[in-house]
């Protein structure tokens, strides 16, 4: 146990169940707040939509980003999200993982499916195999009924497509 009125307990007492217990509780609270913030939409994206929520992002972002978002209406909000949480993620893995110098995201509505790419100039070698996080992506993506492609050769670059159908 990592806390300090852990320590004064003895083992096996009464004090120290209860402690046990709570710990596990706080354990369980604090997954699910992460469970229930992954799913948190940021104001900019329920208000304007995803190129402003999208540019918002990389206002934010330690490496430079161009955004060419253009949409000619304001898409499900589903849609909306999923196309989000796939470039916020995206440029997430770039920062950290792809030494890239400069990423690029560009959406456009193509016959009632939103196609969304995030490119980076970086070292590739992206595999969904080796992380989590383009595992989740995934399957974020999967469960909107989209598809997800991702061409990241080593030596780069690394492109992301993500098509989402808009019914």
């Amino acid at each position: 146990m990592s806390c300090s009125a852990g320590l004064d307990a003895e083992p096996g007492s009464p004090v120290a169940r209860q402690l046990a217990l709570a710990q596990s509780e706080v354990t369980l609270a604090v997954g699910e707040l992460r469970e229930l913030s992954r799913g948190v939409r940021p104001k900019a994206l329920t208000d304007h939509g995803l190129a402003a929520a999208v540019g918002n992002l990389t206002t934010r972002s330690a490496l430079p980003v161009t955004v060419d978002i253009r949409l000619p209406y304001r898409l499900p909000m589903a849609v909306e999200s999923t196309g989000y949480f796939v470039a916020a993620e995206a440029l997430a893995n770039t920062t950290k993982h792809s030494r890239a110098t400069r990423a690029e995201v560009h959406a456009r509505l193509e016959a009632d499916v939103l196609t969304l790419t995030v490119r980076d100039n970086g070292v590739g070698g992206a595999d969904p195999a080796a992380g989590t996080g383009l595992v989740g992506l995934a399957d974020r993506v999967a469960a909107a009924d989209g598809r997800l492609r991702i061409s990241s050769p080593a030596g780069g670059p690394t492109l992301l497509r993500v098509e989402l159908p808009c019914r």
